[in-house]
């Protein structure tokens, strides 16, 4: 299933994935979704925010237990950032039928809409409208890099923006979720296991900072007479790294646009987005107020600090282990499992190992060996809750 996806939205310069949300990418990944829901005999269900489930038995009689991930991508990503969660989710399945596994409840399998939020800026927006921590007035108003809106798109992919919002229909079906994911970063190589379950995501969130100055000519304004936002910039870049230090975190500038944006101009405003992640929600906070003092700052997106069901990471974690217990380890990545988890559905994650590290890259990487004993932890932890 991931050669079958592998051509949809890739960049033959970099082999890295475009997969922004409602683009045609993510239109024929959708496609593709609902194929193979209906190849195996699933309720294909698609909510009031674009997040699609497919349902072996009946959720409205019994709450399921659901699986899966999402399909968009960060701009040149890898090939298992997301997808691999979903084909997981239809191989478990597939597993499971192949036992002759009858399950007592209903199971699912979601793709979540804009996990990623590389088009909108808001990480993780399908299960966040879901749930109502977005709210859908301030989620249709948001606009891509073109500067179409929210609103714009989706009427334009035939759907309703007045739509969106809190789904308690879709909500009230999801008796527990799994989700599967590539790890990211490489805690389970150090641990020698292929397969983990997470404890906890890092508080995180993202910040726009605007820089402004006086744009003007490059080559005819002497030094001392130019107003050029580009230097506060390149100053916050430092300290933020300086600071995350100090605090024990991790941030990143990894997103700017200049205006003008000509190479012979002094620009006239810089907008640059930050990224800051960390054990604890006071460190992360310190380094944003720090770094915030005389900017204009805007907060787009927050994630508390998201603990998963203990009870259920410790089931899990014995149920998945090989030799003993799966390593339980905490996660800096945002994910659709935590917004849902806040929500207060149970939920829980799987980690396939990933022998790099690297993520949210063309680099990124997993071991077929790794993602088949994935499917396998996931078919055990579906029929361990669906029994």
């Amino acid at each position: 299933m991931l050669d079958e996806l592998a051509h949809i939205g890739r960049d033959p310069a970099t082999h890295g994935y475009v997969r922004d949300a409602w683009s045609p990418a993510d239109l024929e990944l959708r496609e593709w979704f609902g194929q193979e829901a209906a190849r195996r005999g699933l309720d294909l269900h698609d909510d009031r925010n674009g997040n699609l489930w497919a349902w072996w038995g009946d959720p409205d009689r019994e709450p399921g237990v659901v699986t899966g991930s999402h399909l968009d991508s960060v701009r040149q990503g890898g090939a298992f950032d997301g997808p691999l969660g979903v084909v997981s989710a239809f191989a478990a399945l597939d597993r499971l039928r192949e036992r002759g596994f009858a399950p007592a409840r209903p199971i699912g399998i979601a793709c979540f809409t804009d996990e990623e939020g590389a088009r909108f800026g808001v990480p993780c927006m399908g299960s966040r409208l879901l749930t109502g921590v977005l709210d859908p007035d301030r989620a249709i108003g948001l606009r891509d890099d073109a500067g179409d809106t929210l609103a714009d798109v989706l009427r334009r992919a035939g759907r309703k923006p007045s739509a969106l919002g809190r789904d308690d229909e879709t909500l009230s079906r999801v008796g527990v979720f799994v989700e599967l994911h590539v790890e990211q970063g490489r805690g389970l190589v150090e641990t020698g296991a292929p397969v983990g379950v997470a404890s906890a995501i890092w508080p995180h969130g993202r910040w726009r900072f605007d820089f402004h100055g006086e744009a003007n000519h490059a080559g005819t304004t002497r030094l001392e007479d130019r107003d050029d936002p580009m230097l506060a910039y390149a100053r916050a870049v430092l300290e933020a790294r300086e600071a995350a230090g100090r605090h024990g975190i991790v941030a990143t500038f990894g997103k700017v646009r200049v205006s003008p944006n000509n190479a012979n101009a002094v620009p006239g405003l810089v907008s640059a987005w930050l990224d800051a992640r960390g054990a604890a929600e006071k460190d992360v906070r310190a380094l944003v107020e720090e770094l915030s003092r005389g900017q204009r700052v805007s907060e787009e997106s927050w994630t508390p600090v998201v603990d998963f069901d203990v009870p259920l990471r410790d089931r899990l974690a014995g149920v998945v282990g090989e030799e003993g217990p799966a390593p339980v380890l905490p996660t800096g990545a945002g994910h659709d499992a935590g917004i849902l988890a806040s929500a207060g559905v149970a939920a829980a994650m799987l980690f396939v190992r990933n022998p790099t590290g690297v993520s949210h890259s063309p680099s990124e990487h997993a071991e077929p060996d790794d993602c088949a004993k994935g499917v396998e932890a996931l078919a055990d932890a579906l029929e361990e809750l669906a029994r």
